[in-house]
Formats: structure tokens, sequence, C-alpha cells
């Protein structure tokens, strides 16, 4: 048989390559005439340059230095890949959490964390004559509004005495005036793809300060503040761009979305567009089998997270889908077997201690059970 191994990232735990690749060890060392075809996912999140690189061994991988969310310089990197030979144009793969990541703050800075250094990267790829540009949100740190990514771009944001203001949510209150005239623009002729599964607005209840601010370090008392400051950006860009804060994933990766699209790009589902990068449809369609797995299944695997539109395809060709996740919660799925980590090891915290020890267990039972199968 044909297997199809993709799965997400176990955050914290495992990357989405390092996962596929003991998948398939495993599958074989049970199956071993079975042919294994791996395609590591994400969805636009942490690890998404990671699991297109790794699908993806063609691609060049350019490395660079930028200014991080809190300053400092951060080694940064994206990837291109050459035009198709249809004269479409090389198209160039960011990842906004390796330059602009909470995960590069050692603590949390609520007003002043910036995006930046993933402008600078965007900037980076469109000089190099990327005419395409897919931009994976995920893993922000800050409630910028995209202000730090247009300002790399070459947007100025002045305030009243026509200065430009700093970075970081606290200066977006004093801007009074956006001059785009030296701003970068998107690539003529080309595209540029915003992944990202988050549908919240900028702002409200639902926005960007509101449903993502805790985890940055706003906090309740602080909450109103940062609020006002997007808002009164949001109308300042509105001025001079055309921009919707109500537009579903205006509030990703901080409001970055909002900036972006702001700046011309479009958001679409992170996993879908994965996928269709890494030819995902097509190897499915010729499969016998597909394995695909994630971090934590729960109620809100099923609204376009990875494993949801792994699922999705397989059954669009009627193949069998197979899910190993770190621990599942939902007491029934739409998968033809499961395998959580957390039940073989007996709770989430020791399958945490040993996550490779209890995968290659997950993928033996299912090697196994896979033989009751239909076909």
């Amino acid at each position: 048989m044909k297997v199809v191994i993709a799965p997400d990232s176990f955050k914290g735990s495992l990357a989405a390559p390092r996962i596929a690749h003991i998948i398939a060890e495993e599958w074989r060392r049970t199956r071993p005439a079975d042919q294994t075809v791996i395609v590591p996912m994400a969805d636009g999140g942490e690890g998404t340059l990671e699991a297109c690189a790794t699908a993806m061994p063609e691609a060049v991988r350019h490395h660079l230095t930028v200014i991080g969310p809190d300053d400092r310089p951060v080694e940064s990197s994206w990837l291109q890949l050459a035009d198709p030979g249809d004269g479409s144009g090389a198209t160039g793969i960011i990842e906004f959490a390796e330059s602009s990541g909470i995960t590069l703050l050692e603590q949390p800075l609520p007003f002043s964390a910036h995006s930046y250094g993933f402008g600078q990267v965007i900037r980076a790829a469109v000089t190099a004559g990327c005419r395409h540009l897919v931009l994976g949100l995920g893993g922000s740190g800050s409630s910028d509004g995209g202000h730090g990514a247009l300002t790399a771009l070459g947007a100025r944001f002045e305030d009243r005495r026509g200065l430009p203001v700093g970075l970081g949510n606290s200066a977006l209150r004093s801007i009074e005036r956006v001059d785009v005239s030296a701003m970068h623009r998107p690539p003529r002729g080309g595209r540029v793809t915003v992944l990202s599964d988050v549908t919240n607005p900028l702002l409200g209840a639902a926005g960007a300060v509101r449903t993502f601010g805790e985890q940055k370090g706003i906090t309740a008392a602080t909450a109103a503040a940062a609020e006002s400051n997007l808002k009164h950006y949001a109308r300042q860009v509105q001025a001079a761009l055309t921009a919707d804060p109500d537009r579903p994933g205006a509030g990703a990766a901080g409001g970055v979305g909002f900036g972006l699209v702001a700046w011309g790009a479009t958001i679409t589902s992170g996993a879908r567009a994965v996928g269709e990068l890494l030819d995902l449809p097509a190897q499915i369609e010729r499969a016998d089998i597909v394995i695909t797995g994630e971090g934590r299944y729960d109620s809100q695997s099923e609204r376009g997270k990875v494993a949801d539109h792994v699922r999705r395809l397989a059954d669009r060709f009627d193949k069998p889908a197979l899910l190993i996740a770190g621990q599942i919660t939902v007491e029934s799925t739409p998968f033809a077997l499961r395998r959580s980590l957390a039940d073989l090891a007996g709770s989430p915290e020791a399958a945490l201690r040993s996550p490779e020890r209890w995968l290659r267990q997950a993928v033996s039972e299912l090697a196994q059970a896979s033989a009751s199968l239909p076909g």
C-alpha cells in the first residue's frame, strides 16, 4: 500500500518533519512492503517554514539578520521557490514566528513588542525578485496591527510634529499622518497570500486584544488602552490605504493580518494553502491510507486545522484517514482509526516526557490494526 503521512507539529514537543519521519520508520518496521510518502504539514504558524523546506528540498533558503520584536537582532530566514517554468515568477515563503514571534521574547512586552523584523524579511524577498509571497502568521508576541511590518516596508507613520512614531502598540496612539508614497508595494502581477486559521477581526470583543492579548501580557487593566491604540491606528491606516478592520482574519498575529490586507494581501486558510503548496491533494488521491496528527485534538480541531483538513481530503478521495494525537479530548472523531499518546502513556504529562516512545507505539498499533480496514 501507499501511505501518505501528513501530520502537523505537536506543539512544545515534536516538529512535524520529525513526527513524519518517525511514523514512516515505524510503519515500515511493521509493514515493510508498504510505500510511505511524508508530507509534513502546518497551518501557517510556527513550523511552516520547516515543513515546506522538508517537502521541497529544491527550495533555496536565504538567511538574514533582522530587528526582533524586542529590538534585539534576530537570525531569520525565508524560502525561495524558483519560477516553475511558466513565467509566473519565483515564490517567497516567510514565517512570522521566525522574525517576530513570541518565543523570541525573554518576557512579555505588551506595549513595545512589534512586527518590524517580519516586514524586513518581506522586503528582502520582494527585493530578491519574488513575484509571489506566502506569509505564515502565528506565534505573535505583539499587538501592533502590522504597524512595524509596514514601517519596515517603507510606510511612514508621523506624529503631530511630523516625526516618526516609535514601534509597538503604545506608539500607535501618537500617529497623526500616514505617508505610503515610499512604501514597497506587493510585486506587480503577483500575489500575496496570508496563511492563518484565525478569523477574528482587528477590534472588539473577538478582536486581537480581547482574544489574544492576555498571552502577550495585556491585562484586564491595560486592555482598554491597547484596544484604543489599535482603533486609532486603524482609522489612520484607513485614511491612507484600503483596509477593513472587521474583515475575518484582520486580528491574526496581533492585528498583522489587518496591516497585510492594507498592504494588498489576501488571507486564506493556512492548512489548505500549505497543502496545495505541497501538492497534498494529488498525493492523497494516489494513496491507499492517510495518516495525520496534531498535539491536541479537541472540539476546535474540526474548524479547519491541519488534521481536519487532511481528513477531509482523504474523504474526498475515499481513502481511510488515521489520526495520531498527543491528546484526544473528544469522544468520537471522523477517522477510521485513532491513537492518543496520552492514553498510551497513562497521562499527558507522561506522554510529554517521552513523546517519541509513545508515538512509535501508536504507529505500531495503527499499522497492525490497519489490516482490518476495507480494501
